[in-house]
């Protein structure tokens, strides 16, 4: 039987926690175990040990990369907690017309298998429709290569697609194999999927202008609180005056940031 000793599961949450901001707590040693056991034993190793020795030496970033994949639960589906994208359409995008020379800067920096940022694009579409040329390219991000590429693909089931207008799925989405539907190509080009580590020292170098939104939904919930309230300063300094920020309904901002409250998950930097 493959042991896994404190020892070991210590080595792993440390370095994942210092490289890339999530949080293992000890409760989470025997999920760890189960979903990376089978892993271990395909690459031919005897021990954790060895497994994280690996992991540290592989430049290519594959193991990390599957470890991650293997721990992350990336639960989402189309217009998830629709009260959001409702204030987005109805409050946010004025805002932005207002303000902005036609274009919009944002960002989903934890998009999943993309039906967030689909979404979202699929609402900046819709609001400015017969408004003239306005740019609505966008960043969506995640550290998992394998819902990247999913997101990149952008084919859903049609029960995904059930909480959309039946109107939207017919004007963005074309029929492909068998009970499926891909985004059409209009949209799918408005959406650069990239691989972003939020914990990266030079975050804020990642966009060379400042954001009038960002949506970072669900993904804070693996940080701890002196993570979080970091990653959350570092979006405040990279957003616009007046814009906005949406994260999970389970998450909350410290009382000490910048961001002021709206409504239940959305914050604006005043």
């Amino acid at each position: 039987m493959l042991e896994f000793s404190d020892k070991e599961f210590k080595l792993l949450r440390d370095h994942i926690k210092q490289k890339y901001g999530i949080n293992l707590s000890n409760e989470k040693k025997s999920l760890v175990y189960s979903r990376l056991r089978s892993t271990v034993m395909e690459l031919g190793l005897s021990s954790f040990s060895q497994y994280y020795d690996q992991m540290i030496a592989d430049k290519s970033g594959k193991i990390v990369n599957e470890f991650i994949n293997r721990i992350s639960t990336n639960h989402t589906f189309f217009m998830r907690e629709k009260d959001h994208f409702d204030y987005f359409s109805r409050v946010v995008l004025p805002e932005v017309e207002k303000s902005s020379r036609n274009c919009v800067r944002l960002w989903c920096a934890a998009s999943s298998s993309g039906e967030e940022p689909y979404t979202l694009q699929i609402l900046m579409k819709e609001h400015f429709e017969n408004k003239g040329s306005w740019d609505t390219s966008m960043i969506a991000s995640d550290i998992s290569v394998k819902v990247l590429n999913i997101a990149y693909r952008g084919v859903y089931s049609k029960e995904a697609l059930s909480a959309m207008p039946n109107e939207w799925v017919n004007k963005y989405f074309d029929p492909y194999e068998e009970d499926t539907c891909k985004v059409k190509d209009f949209v799918k080009k408005e959406v650069l999927f990239r691989r972003i580590n939020l914990m990266d020292e030079k975050l804020e170098k990642t966009f060379s202008r400042k954001l009038h939104t960002i949506f970072c939904r669900n993904v804070m919930i693996y940080f701890d609180e002196e993570t979080r309230d970091r990653l959350v300063e570092k979006m405040y300094d990279m957003m616009e005056v007046g814009g906005y920020l949406f994260i999970g309904h389970s998450e909350r901002l410290s009382l000490k940031t910048r961001f002021k409250y709206i409504m239940p998950a959305v914050y604006k930097k005043a």
